[in-house]
Order: structure tokens, then C-alpha cells, then sequence
């Protein structure tokens, strides 16, 4: 894989699907350029299999705020 490894989870996230929402961000042109630059990157089946391999989806899914902080969430704002 030509891939930096700190880039490797957006070039995995561009592999799962249009299902799945690709949000990168970030304060600097130069990691931008570099994000962009990952769209000429392709991860082959094995590549995909390895990365899912090392990290089981079990241990990294769950909610995406913790428990204590969802009553500070959108959901229960007072918008009227």
C-alpha cells in the first residue's frame, strides 16, 4: 500500500461504500492536499481484508457521543 499510514483510515472509509458519510477535516492546505490526493489511491481486496483483520469492527463501532453528553446534543435543543 502507498498509503501514509495516518491517511489510511480516510482511504478506508472511501472503500465502504456510498452508505458511509467521508467528512474529513482539517485547519491546513497541506493536509487537504493530501486528503485529495488519497482519491488516486486504490486498496485492493487483500489490502481491505488486512486493515479489517487489525481492527475488528466490534471494538471500534458504538455511539458516537457518550452517554452522559447525548442531553447536550441537538436532539434535546430548545429551537423554538
Amino acid at each position: 500500500m502507498d498509503v501514509p499510514f495516518h491517511n489510511l483510515h480516510l482511504q478506508w472509509i472511501l472503500h465502504q461504500g456510498n452508505g458511509v458519510a467521508r467528512i474529513p477535516g482539517t485547519t491546513k492546505t497541506k493536509n487537504l492536499d493530501d486528503n485529495i490526493g488519497l482519491l488516486k489511491v486504490k486498496l485492493n481486496n487483500e489490502d481491505l481484508k488486512e486493515i479489517s483483520d487489525l481492527v475488528p469492527i466490534n471494538e471500534v463501532a458504538g455511539d458516537r457521543i457518550h452517554a452522559p453528553l447525548v442531553r447536550f446534543t441537538y436532539k434535546f435543543a430548545n429551537t423554538t
